[in-house]
């Protein structure tokens, strides 16, 4: 067991706690053995993420096996996947080959929210089991539980793994924007020092125009060789300097950004604004499958060696809903779940990684807006290839009725008002004339509850 899943029940106490103790615990904590620290699973994992990134298509499908085979023996133990399994006529002891997955029945979210206690493996101690609650697509909260000891010391070791590939290393000085929470004022303190990894955490609540002087004093006092930040975040911070002159006065050396979908105009815009290379990457919190960019391309590859991941059918634009198998998980296995997330598989001659490479991620199956007619219009068909939205700090979508949006924009310093006229009309253009639009200046644009940035606020489905 790692000390860090026995010390988890009380990060709130350590978060809540004044600096200077925070400071002399985290220090003190930081400087234990990393095996004491998260476990001797950790090891294993980062050593076996660092081998997969060279495995033959061989070495990939014999772990995959038996992974799987090990992961549906012990869904087989829980009561609602023993019930499903039965009616779907297969059995885990019988299970041989990649292919034979297809036969099992898939998981939704509705599913974890209904039958969850019977989605638990009986076998092994309740002790064993890190209750997660991460939000759900309709404003629900879906709750599972992850495999104490193992499915934390999993993630960190492939987060460090991929951070890797662009210079990240432990103990470098990284300042983070990720909806930490500074101060519930809004005039109130906008960092907080993380002694136990050396990290710089900064408000993305507090990430306005008028507080922009105070990030960029406290990120010029920290110096980090990093910035790990939701993509909305980094953008805002390098659109405030860009519009008000203010300005880092040392060089990243990289972004790592994740927990949000990052268009490749904006890592292009991102990189060339802080002089830095991005690391964007897809996961979530259910722990299921988890790509990353690669070192020299920007196509997102699968870790093979993480879950198992497959694909829905493709939509008419190429987009395949992400079904995933957990590995490692078996207090709480996840099989072939449905994420609701799209993404877009790549055409490539040579592919850079082994594991299944993407070209471009859109995020959940809630991100399209529905016209008077029914029409679903993804948001990614709305992006602006162009200087429309110049001047503007941030933007959202807003719908509560079929055809009707409201957009909402946060207006930066160079902001004239002349252009709203043309935004509308970009809109229009893109919406077609089934939906009848709004615009709406806003002083801050409207975050989730834990501190992310959402490109639609929406009570329908599609």
């Amino acid at each position: 067991m790692s000390l860090e899943d026995n010390l988890y029940p009380l990060l709130r106490l350590y978060e809540a706690a004044p600096q200077p103790v925070k400071s002399i615990a985290g220090r003190a904590y930081r400087a234990l053995p990393t095996s004491l620290r998260y476990g001797s699973a950790f090891a294993d994992f980062h050593r076996e993420a660092s081998d997969s990134e060279s495995w033959s298509t061989e070495e990939i499908q014999r772990y995959q096996t038996q992974a799987l085979r090990e992961t549906l023996q012990a869904a087989n133990q829980a009561p609602w996947y023993r019930r499903q399994f039965a009616d779907a006529g297969v059995d885990p002891e019988q299970f041989e080959s990649l292919d034979q997955l297809s036969e099992y029945p898939l998981l939704t979210k509705s599913d974890l929210l209904t039958h969850r206690r019977d989605l638990n493996n009986p076998n092994l101690s309740a002790s064993l089991r890190l209750p997660i609650t991460t939000g759900g697509s309709t404003g629900v909260p879906v709750g599972f539980d992850l495999h104490k000891g193992v499915s934390r010391p999993k993630e960190q070791a492939y987060l460090e793994a991929q951070w890797k590939r662009r210079g990240w290393m432990p103990g470098h000085r990284t300042a983070v924007i990720r909806g930490g929470v500074t101060s519930s004022r809004r005039d109130g303190r906008i960092d907080t020092f993380d002694a136990t990894r050396n990290w710089l955490i900064l408000s993305s609540y507090h990430l306005t125009l008028d507080r922009l002087p105070d990030y960029v004093a406290a990120l010029n006092r920290f110096r980090p060789e990093h910035l790990h930040a939701y993509p909305s975040a980094a953008l805002m911070l390098a659109r405030g300097l860009a519009q008000t002159g203010l300005r880092l006065d040392f060089p990243l050396t990289s972004i790592l950004c994740g927990s949000e979908k990052l268009s490749p105009e904006d890592q292009a815009f991102l990189e060339a604004a802080f002089e830095a290379r991005i690391l964007h990457w897809y996961g979530h919190s259910e722990r299921v499958v988890l790509a990353a960019q690669g070192r020299t391309s920007n196509h997102l590859y699968f870790w093979p060696a993480y879950g198992f991941v497959e694909f829905g059918e493709p939509d008419a634009d190429g987009f395949r809903e992400v079904i995933g198998t957990s590995f490692h998980n078996h207090v709480m296995p996840l099989v072939r779940y449905r994420t609701g997330d799209l993404v877009k598989l790549a055409i490539h001659r040579e592919a850079e990684l082994p594991g299944i490479e993407i070209e471009k991620v859109i995020g959940r199956d809630y991100e399209f807006l529905l016209s008077s007619t029914g029409r679903q219009v993804s948001l990614t068909a709305i992006n602006m290839h162009d200087d429309v939205f110049d001047g503007l700090l941030a933007v959202q979508f807003h719908q509560t009725a079929k055809g009707r949006i409201a957009f909402r924009y946060q207006p930066g310093p160079n902001w004239h008002s002349s252009r709203v006229d043309s935004i509308r009309d970009a809109l229009n253009r893109k919406l077609g004339d089934d939906f009848s639009l709004s615009l709406q200046s806003v002083s801050a644009i409207e975050k989730t509850s834990a501190g992310k940035h959402r490109w639609l606020i929406t009570d329908l489905v599609p």
